[in-house]
């Protein structure tokens, strides 16, 4: 007898953006939503709040925003591959996100990098500092 798949028709908002690969934990997930970096059809919503196909979420993590819409419902973590199937991102969100991607690497990139020795130098510093 095969396993059929269990088709869902809505599921609990932290649960969804855990297994679509936005959180690592449901917690982390839980605690973005009831901080208001997640909006449901552009308004707060609750970590239980019931999610259904064609729902729309605003989701700010970490100074990036993505603006998708729900295309498909899964309740076990996938590969990333297989997550990224359950949403579709808007245009504008896309190309909004690798403007500010590229801005950052510009920033880190003129950005003076630290003197810091490594672990040999580190080593030879500590010799030189015994040998007196």
């Amino acid at each position: 007898m095969a396993k059929e798949k269990l088709t869902l028709t809505k599921q609990r908002l932290d649960t969804w953006l855990w297994a679509a690969r936005f959180f690592k934990t449901r917690r982390l997930a839980t605690e973005a939503i009831s901080g208001g970096k997640v909006h449901l059809n552009n308004q707060r919503a609750k970590p239980s709040k019931e999610v259904r196909l064609r729902d729309e979420l605003q989701i700010n993590k970490a100074g990036y925003r993505w603006e998708v819409t729900i295309t498909d419902l899964n309740a076990q973590r996938r590969p990333a591959k297989e997550a990224q199937l359950l949403y579709l991102e808007k245009d504008d969100s896309i190309q909004r996100r690798k403007a500010l991607i590229a801005l950052n690497k510009d920033i880190n990139a003129s950005a003076p990098q630290s003197e810091r020795p490594t672990k040999k130098q580190r080593r030879q510093i500590h010799r030189f500092k015994q040998a007196d």
